[in-house]
């Protein structure tokens, strides 16, 4: 089975994915805009070709140079795992006639207004949104929703471009953050705790779903430099708050027509008892969230997904044996790590519970807060006690600490 992959080594899950569409049986085609020599090594390892193009922001003349490059060729898939690039994934599907979501449907899943609108068409709970595409358009729609409100691109990922303004003045303070894009949703803020419903699918049918929690919310997070986040794979998909948002998410799913790969859906629960959908995108979540999921049953999702994508089947178990977090962290100061102190206690203390741990070492450069969520590194421990979980995790936040100069 003939495979293109779009962006087979960026971000750094998507070697995993690669490699198992490799072993379920596609020969590889890579398609990115960086030298082949500079993909990763497992990349490199399990692809049969690779296309570099000088952009893969120019849609149109990558559908050009893909149709050339394969000729009377056939492809059986075009597969990503990579939020910018799925509309160009269905470019190439609709100009090669091969299977899967084409652009229409991509353009719903990458423009949250219109995925809000076929979410509100199901009788679906979504926060009150308008789009704007400019200053009067932004105010005008913050006047009609009512503040607070919350403000983010259109065709945006995670939450490291939205902001939250509680009144016009503070939105006025903050609009040159959104200047440089095209056009932005506006919409109601929600109150309340903040989920993941993620999925993979085969025909419409959900073969595999997990819940994750956010420690604190992701706005809070992004905006408190001292915070050390925490995403957390639940165990348990049957308690109360947790089964709204699973069948939640299913509704979503079947609203979107969503068919065959991975979903990461984000809602809310609010203090009224009311799920509430946020946003919904056709690709994996990031962040080593899918590290989390696999941790969870002992599994490996990148190879199951790649099976159900290439098979239309999964095997992989679906049983969930621990709630599993990433705590991630943050150095104190600027420049370079040259102090990192509680490791070895919190090792001794937790033991077999400390499944991964990727901290930047002593001399590395920190990254930048800001950007990434990985931030200066993470650590991911497990226990089939959600407490004990939540207290593991809080201990690497407040225990474990990076210093930078």
């Amino acid at each position: 089975m003939n495979v293109i992959m779009i962006a087979p080594g960026y971000p750094g899950e998507m070697p995993y994915f690669c490699r198992g569409l490799s072993l379920n049986g596609g020969n590889v085609y890579g398609l990115g805009d960086v030298p082949e020599r500079e993909l990763p090594v497992l990349t490199r390892q399990h692809l049969s070709g690779y296309l570099q193009v000088p952009n893969l922001t120019d849609e149109a003349a990558v559908v050009r140079q893909v149709v050339a490059s394969v000729g009377s060729n056939t492809i059986d898939r075009v597969c990503c795992y990579w939020e910018p690039g799925i509309t160009l994934a269905a470019r190439i599907r609709e100009a090669l006639g091969v299977p899967g979501m084409g652009v229409e449907q991509a353009e719903t899943f990458r423009n949250k207004d219109l995925m809000k609108q076929v979410i509100n068409k199901a009788g679906i709970r979504t926060a009150r949104h308008a789009s704007a595409r400019s200053i009067a358009q932004l105010r005008e729609a913050a006047e009609s929703i009512g503040f607070p409100i919350i403000v983010k691109p259109i065709a945006g990922a995670g939450s490291m471009d939205t902001i939250k303004a509680a009144s016009m003045a503070e939105l006025d303070a903050a609009l040159a953050r959104v200047t440089s894009y095209d056009e932005v949703n506006v919409e109601e803020f929600i109150e309340g705790d903040e989920y993941t419903y993620d999925t993979i699918c085969i025909d419409g049918r959900i073969v595999y779903e997990n819940v994750c929690y956010y420690r604190p919310n992701p706005l809070v997070a992004r905006s408190t430099e001292w915070i050390s986040p925490q995403t957390i794979a639940l165990r348990d998909l049957t308690t109360p708050i947790v089964a709204k948002g699973v069948a939640l998410g299913h509704a979503v799913i079947k609203a979107m027509g969503f068919q065959t790969g991975m979903t990461h859906m984000e809602w809310f629960y609010t203090s009224k008892g009311e799920p509430i959908f946020g946003e919904i995108a056709a690709r994996p979540p990031g962040a080593h969230t899918v590290d989390l999921m696999n941790y969870v049953g002992d599994v490996d999702l990148f190879t199951g997904a790649a099976e159900a994508e290439l098979r239309g089947t999964f095997s992989p178990s679906t049983e969930r044996k621990y709630n599993v977090s990433n705590i991630f962290k943050r150095a104190q100061g600027q420049g370079r790590i040259h102090r990192i102190e509680g490791m070895q206690r919190l090792l001794e203390r937790y033991g077999e519970s400390v499944v991964h741990v990727d901290l930047l070492p002593v001399g590395a450069e920190r990254r930048n807060w800001i950007l990434t969520l990985v931030s200066d590194g993470y650590i991911t421990v497990r226990h089939p006690d959600l407490q004990e979980c939540f207290d593991m995790s809080d201990a690497f936040g407040t225990e474990l600490r990076l210093f930078a100069q």
